[in-house]
């Protein structure tokens, strides 16, 4: 059993890191994934030029570690990996990506679900979005918060 956390700095590949996970994820029975992408506009309708996430070195990557060591020691998943930018990112580029793998697909969809909701809500980033009429900084939302909470024991 193993996870891996890392915080990058520049485009995350998803069909590589995917690649990379299944060679690690030799025996398993099921492989689930979620890529996160920036989106090309706010909630409320306005164009979006790039999302940017600062974090605070060291914290940051702790709490990246901390949620995903915690999605593999909650579920029947033999591995867990999470990939996160930081810095500026483009619409249409990966902000996320998470895997799971496990023996069967339940524990696999269930885990990537987890680490997402944890990650949306608890990973160690402060987040802005900027426009052509400016930049805002952005918050986990209420629904985000519910998703989270279902988890708690």
């Amino acid at each position: 059993m193993s996870w891996t956390a890392r915080l990058s700095q520049s485009s995350i590949d998803a069909e590589s890191e995917l690649r990379d996970f299944m060679a690690l994820a030799t025996g398993a029975g099921a492989v689930a994934t979620f890529s996160g992408i920036a989106r090309p506009s706010s909630k409320q309708g306005a164009a979006l030029t790039e999302l940017h996430l600062d974090h605070y070195p060291g914290m940051t990557e702790r709490s990246l570690e901390r949620i995903a060591s915690d999605g593999l020691d909650r579920f029947d998943v033999s591995h867990v990996r999470v990939v996160h930018r930081c810095g500026s990112i483009a619409p249409g580029e990966v902000i996320v990506f998470v895997a799971a793998a496990s023996a069967h697909r339940r524990a696999a969809f269930l885990a990537v679900d987890y680490l997402m909701d944890r990650l949306k809500t608890e990973a160690v980033f402060w987040k802005r979005e900027q426009g052509i009429d400016g930049a805002w900084w952005i918050e986990p939302t209420d629904a985000d918060r519910t998703d989270r909470d279902r988890w708690k024991d």
